[in-house]
């Protein structure tokens, strides 16, 4: 499912979150870490206030296709061997491209539920059309 912003969605599991916070400073004057968690149940309905699509493309994949399309505007009228170096540059970086391409864009998002509760940062797939 793909989600814009604005789309009404919920929960499709019970989601626990949990966090763990380091006091400086707790009443008693000691120092201390207080670890605390949440729970918010499937079917929590809400609308989805941001969108971050992660692009986790790499220096070689990029490097990739700028040379790829340099190679395909430009190549017919390159010197042979101009071409023939950047055909072997390119032939090299092919592998890192591949990968790239063949690894799903990760989309996370942040949902302000109609408890007043907002979750960031969350996959797109723990959530359903509401």
């Amino acid at each position: 499912m793909t989600l814009n912003e604005g789309r009404r969605v919920r929960l499709a599991a019970d989601t626990r979150l949990t966090d763990w916070v380091a006091m400086t400073e707790d009443p008693s004057g000691s120092a201390g870490t207080v670890a605390g968690s949440l729970s918010l149940a499937a079917g929590t309905e809400g609308t989805v206030v941001r969108v971050v699509e992660h692009d986790r493309q790499t220096e070689e994949s990029r490097e990739y296709e700028r040379l790829k399309s340099l190679l395909d505007a430009y190549g017919a009228g390159m010197p042979a061997e101009s071409k023939k170096q950047l055909e072997e540059k390119v032939a090299g970086l092919e592998p890192a491209w591949d990968a790239y391409r063949a690894e799903p864009l990760r989309v996370t998002v942040r949902v302000r539920f109609d408890n007043g509760f907002i979750l960031d940062d969350a996959r797109e797939d723990v959530f359903v059309p509401a």
